[in-house]
């Protein structure tokens, strides 16, 4: 077995760990996107979920950079997310210049960011799609198949995950997990700037301090971003 194939069976032995127990949804996401763009090989990349009126939301980035570039692909109304949520299917161009016919604004803001390539596959099962994984490339051209096959088997273990009978029985109590998430996801991004404003931290090394101190001491991301936001912990 190679370094790559090694890393990868470990990745889906974590990601199915991670399902075993109770799991806090923000961080599953994070370690999904982290682990998809390195074993891709790609630079950054991100996570939107639909919320409970079908629209998508920014769950997981990366860097807060790439959570801006995200943002703006829901802004825009255009990009790799938009597509592969709406069709269901993969999503990678050849080049930028078939990306830009596709997506426009979405790719000028995209190289403004430094990166030259996008793809993205739906977070799917059967017929419902919940979402949407994003990988960007500083390199042009698309994906390879085996790549794009990996992406595709990665994203399905999460929505698998996501969508287990043991805790999801519905598409309602999935929406309503999915709008749990989102709330926790805004307390983060507060407790994010208030940490950035006390510290002097920039705002991406701040999510990375209230996640490792998550991670340390076992409490979860939300009810530590509320202690954070109120005051009733100083990191």
């Amino acid at each position: 077995m190679t370094s790559r194939e090694q890393e990868v069976a470990e990745t889906f032995v974590e990601l199915a760990d991670t399902l075993v127990a109770e799991f806090d949804l923000v961080d599953f996401l994070h370690t999904l996107i982290e682990r998809t763009v390195r074993l891709l090989d790609g630079d950054a990349g991100g996570i939107m979920l639909a919320d409970q009126r079908g629209g998508l939301e920014v769950m997981a980035a990366t860097s807060h950079e790439v959570r801006l570039v995200e943002l703006f692909e829901l802004q825009s109304d255009e990009g790799p997310c938009l597509e592969a949520f709406h069709t269901g299917q993969a999503v990678t161009k050849a080049d930028l210049g078939e990306m830009r016919r596709a997506w426009p604004d979405f790719t000028a803001r995209l190289e403004q960011a430094g990166f030259a390539s996008a793809q993205a596959v739906p977070m799917r099962l059967r017929d419902e799609v919940i979402g949407a994984v994003n990988v960007f490339r500083v390199a042009t051209g698309a994906l390879s198949e085996a790549d794009m096959r990996l992406a595709r088997a990665l994203a399905d273990v999460a929505t698998v995950g996501l969508m287990q009978e043991r805790t999801i029985r519905s598409r309602d109590l999935l929406a309503e997990q999915l709008q749990a998430a989102l709330d926790s996801r805004v307390l983060i991004e507060q407790a994010k700037g208030v940490l950035a404003e006390r510290t002097g931290v920039e705002v991406g090394e701040a999510f990375t301090v209230l996640r490792s101190h998550a991670r340390r001491t076992g409490v979860p991301l939300h009810a530590l971003a509320a202690q954070v936001v109120s005051g009733a912990l100083r990191l």
